[in-house]
């Protein structure tokens, strides 16, 4: 075969696949006297396999399982997908806990007035001091009075309670001061919930696409094992 037949199936560049195989993610193939590489049904399956695992687990992790897979390093390969299946689990939990949160907010009171600093912590029960370690790590962006006192509208009070209910269910700051940022970026609550219901079909995808990959992957080795 050659690297245009293989390129052919899956919409590729002939380069692309040259480039594959030098990054390991194909077996080295022979070449003829003139230099040209000759492909077999092998690479064909090793090329099948790559694809199918980018969607799973994105192009560079795909690389890193067809490398370990081309090295005899089994236990990498399966580590490597384990590690994959582990984010999926957690970015479904963090999914489920935002979504959690979003649906909380809706029995909340709405905040007509701004508030202070300490207003505001007396409403959810923490300290300012809480609150300002909260502004430090990105969760909240409040305006500052003329007088450098801390003035929260609406949008604040709002970015304030769903980083408290996210706290409580044990999360990091780093992570909550990201799922606030997208809650700004779709402009409340109301639009975050397209993007969860996106986001949801994102991770139903990967899931789907873990499954495809591991058939090919499990194909690809039993024939590799029974190569000589």
């Amino acid at each position: 075969m050659r690297p245009a037949d293989l390129a052919r199936e899956h919409g590729l560049s002939t380069q692309a696949v040259r480039n594959y195989e030098e990054s390991g993610f194909l077996p080295p193939a022979e070449r003829t006297p003139s230099g040209y590489r000759v492909y077999t049904e092998g690479h064909a399956a090793a090329l099948r396999t790559f694809v199918a695992l980018i969607p799973a687990f994105g192009h560079a992790v795909a690389g890193r399982i067809m490398n370990a897979v081309h090295a005899g390093s089994l236990d990498d390969v399966l580590l490597t997908i384990d590690r994959g299946h582990e984010q999926l689990l957690r970015d479904r939990a963090t999914l489920d806990s935002v979504s959690g949160a979003v649906a909380d907010l809706t029995d909340v009171e709405p905040v007509l007035e701004p508030r202070t600093i300490g207003e505001l912590a007396r409403r959810l029960g923490v300290t300012p001091a809480t609150l300002r370690a909260w502004e430090e790590a990105g969760v909240l962006v409040p305006q500052r009075e003329p007088t450098g006192y801390r003035l929260f509208r609406a949008e604040d009070v709002r970015d304030a309670e769903l980083a408290h209910l996210l706290r409580r269910g044990g999360y990091p700051l780093a992570r909550i001061a990201l799922v606030v940022d997208q809650v700004r970026s779709a402009g409340g609550t109301d639009t975050l919930g397209a993007a969860l219901t996106d986001w949801r079909g994102r991770l139903l995808a990967r899931g789907l696409a873990m499954l495809t990959a591991s058939a090919r992957l499990s194909e690809y080795l039993t024939a590799r094992a029974a190569t000589p």
